[in-house]
């Protein structure tokens, strides 16, 4: 489907659909407590028996085209593996000359792909399997493939970006964070310089010479931040360019290309994007925004915020603010205006405007109560040394560096933490999520949870989700859901079947929503004399260490949930035996994606495995399903309540289903609203990008 954005490139599609994805079906109906892993070839045609019933039962054209790619693929293998690097570099290179002749790539794919698997075997002692040869061909044709956690997306990956990098015009791979895009890259490098490509990695702290290296080459790993940021960017230079250039009166323009700075990105061609649910999906209701420094009035804000701060605890609910359910928007009472009148002000608060003051105050409450540290962000130091906020991502886990709230959500978290308060913004440039990826001609994705956002990632990205079978049976086993009646009595719980876990020697992996519950948990754990790790946004420097040894025997490691993605845990020797690695799920994530995120820790490429759910009636999904009235009388429930509680299992997912539900309605506003505005900017004559429609 042709875009109608008239400032955006048609993509081509292959008029394909997700009808071979059942967005219903749960990756839990196919799991069992064991199974034999498959033959490599039934011996015929060279494709694996696992993909023999994928097929052959009911196959759709797609499917039985796919086949034929692949047997096409597996034919070329013997040939390659006699030849020398040489001859196979040279090859990739009679590739390229003919892909920038303007040869197909569907033509090439074949021998593209088959030199791929054999300088993966050759460098990194990886060979492709059928299964994520099938993934590359479906990444290829502009789906998001959803291969299972442990399948191999990283080494899956090289496959389309090196099909793209061909027609010379670059491949971008976009990951959720700078850790991710560097390990991927170096991990990769290998292959892609075995067929004469060249590797990119953008990074934050990155300077813009490097930048414009990075891009320049054959692959780009990076963040879809880092992407986003640098057209936006390379956008405003190219504005200021052109208007200096049209200030010069008849210089030329080859008198002044050679001059000052140049655009970093050389275009926008093919994008893979890793997590893809996570990226376009759970991160597309924040814009990315490069602000425009205010001079004017600058102490007043910040003195008012610091008033805002000090003042907010004297505040209460339902007597001087009300909470709008649906919105969260929180709106002063008559009451609560006339205690903003009565309290003492400085001279600078004022002479600011009477209305402008309520809003200060009512963002000055609405972060007292809801915007927790160690949960929503961290303080750690910055620049020079000085303390600075850093925004907790609430479905990585992670930090998220450079990011601020905004609407002066920021300022008042800073006045609350008694820190310098950075200057409000204005708006430079600005460009969603959606809109980034929109832009390129060619987009693919692929993510271990995507089967239930296929709908959504189909209506606004025209990237149909396709479920890619596992290479071996997977036998990971679900135990009986634990719901009790509070944090401590579920706290308790989890401690006393990781004591019994420990005890077999099989590892645990207890994932948490939040660092403060993360470190409440590591608190039991070390009063029971548990030895574990630790593993959340404080630490994040460690990460790799901690998760290699995870699947050691007896190991035990708490972690947010920033285990969920990203990262692979191998087992150590003796342990599959046991039984696998355990997973404890601590509470429900607002997205059940995350939640099979980490699940997929465990009973990784057919071993064993297993995990638990646990719940509590004071979960913080019930009051996001349901509202606080109904949430605080489940949690008084819960109070009174001793052991078990499974009747109520089915009230947490009713509650994830309605918040997922509600931001998918926030998503669709948010590209609702974008579309309008930059709709009217066109109108006026306006850059969408980098002018505000005010």
């Amino acid at each position: 489907m042709p875009s109608s954005d008239p400032d955006q490139p048609n993509r081509a599609t292959d008029s394909i659909d997700a009808t071979d994805t059942d967005p219903a079906t749960d990756s839990e109906a196919s799991e069992s407590s064991g199974g034999a892993p498959p033959t490599r070839s039934d011996g015929r045609d060279g494709v694996s028996s696992q993909l023999g019933s994928v097929f052959t039962t009911g196959a759709s054209p797609r499917m039985l085209r796919w086949r034929r790619k692949l047997v096409q693929i597996n034919e070329l293998e013997p040939e390659l593996t006699g030849e020398d690097d040489v001859t196979l570099r040279k090859r990739s290179l009679a590739l390229r000359y003919r892909a920038m002749s303007g040869e197909k790539l569907a033509s090439l794919l074949p021998e593209a792909y088959a030199l791929v698997r054999e300088a993966g075997r050759r460098a990194l002692n990886m060979r492709h399997y059928d299964v994520q040869m099938i993934g590359g061909i479906c990444l290829y044709e502009g789906c998001v493939a959803e291969m299972q956690t442990g399948e191999g997306k990283t080494l899956t990956a090289t496959l389309p970006l090196y099909l793209h990098s061909l027609s010379g015009k670059g491949a971008h791979l976009a990951t959720v964070n700078d850790y991710l895009a560097k390990r991927d890259a170096e991990w990769m490098t290998p292959l892609f310089e075995r067929l004469g490509l060249t590797v990119g990695i953008i990074q934050t702290a990155d300077d813009q010479p490097s930048r414009r290296k990075s891009y320049a080459a054959s692959v780009t790993y990076g963040t879809a931040k880092e992407f986003g940021f640098d057209f936006l960017r390379d956008r405003l230079l190219l504005r200021a360019q052109n208007r200096l250039q049209t200030e010069m009166l008849g210089d030329g323009a080859d008198g002044f290309s050679g001059s000052g700075d140049q655009p970093v990105m050389r275009g926008m061609h093919f994008c893979l994007v890793d997590e893809a649910d996570s990226i376009l999906i759970d991160e597309a209701r924040t814009p990315l925004i490069i602000g425009s420094i205010e001079d004017t009035v600058r102490d007043q804000i910040v003195e008012t915020y610091r008033w805002g701060a000090e003042h907010a605890p004297e505040y209460e609910l339902d007597e001087h603010y009300i909470i709008d359910d649906e919105t969260k928007q929180y709106e002063l009472t008559a009451k609560g205006r006339q205690k903003v009148r009565s309290i003492k002000k400085s001279d600078l608060v004022r002479t600011v405007g009477l209305v402008d003051l309520y809003e200060f105050a009512e963002r000055s409450i609405k972060v007292h109560a809801e915007f927790l540290k160690e949960r929503q962000y961290v303080v750690r130091p910055g620049e020079q040394g000085k303390p600075e906020i850093v925004i907790v991502d609430e479905f990585t886990g992670r930090l998220a560096e450079g990011r601020k709230w905004r609407d002066g959500i920021h300022q008042a978290i800073e006045a609350k933490e008694n820190l310098e308060i950075s200057v409000p913004t204005g708006q430079a440039a600005r460009i969603t999520i959606q809109d980034l990826f929109l832009r390129y001609p060619h987009l693919a994705g692929m993510t271990g949870t995507a089967a239930t956002s296929a709908r959504e990632m189909k209506k606004i990205y025209r990237t149909p989700v396709i479920r890619v079978p596992t290479n071996r049976p997977p036998r990971r086993v679900r135990l009986k859901d634990n719901v009790m009646g509070d944090i401590e009595k579920k706290f308790a719980a989890i401690v006393e079947e990781t004591v019994e876990m420990n005890q077999t020697g099989r590892p645990v992996l207890i994932g948490t929503r939040s660092i403060d519950k993360s470190v409440r948990l590591s608190q039991l754990l070390t009063e029971r004399g548990i030895e574990h790790k630790v593993l959340n946004a404080n630490n994040v420097e460690a990460e790799a260490e901690i998760v290699e040894q995870a699947g050691g025997e007896g190991k035990v490691t708490v972690a947010t949930n920033m285990a969920g993605r990203g990262t692979d845990v191998k087992l150590a020797p003796g342990v599959e035996s046991k039984g696998g690695m355990h997973v404890i799920c601590t509470e429900l994530h607002d997205a059940a994606r995350v939640d099979r995120q980490l699940i997929g820790r465990c009973g990784r490429q057919g071993d064993r495995g297993s995990y638990r759910q646990y719940l509590s009636l004071d979960d913080d999904i019930l009051k996001g399903g349901f509202g606080p009235d109904k949430a605080e009388r489940l949690k008084r429930i819960g109070e009174t309540a001793t052991g078990e509680l499974p009747a109520y299992a089915k009230l947490f997912t009713k509650a994830q289903r309605k918040v997922e539900r509600k931001h998918f309605r926030d998503r669709m506003v948010l590209l609702h609203h974008e579309k309008e505005r930059k709709k009217m900017q066109r109108e006026i004559g306006q850059d969408p990008y980098l002018d505000t429609p005010d």
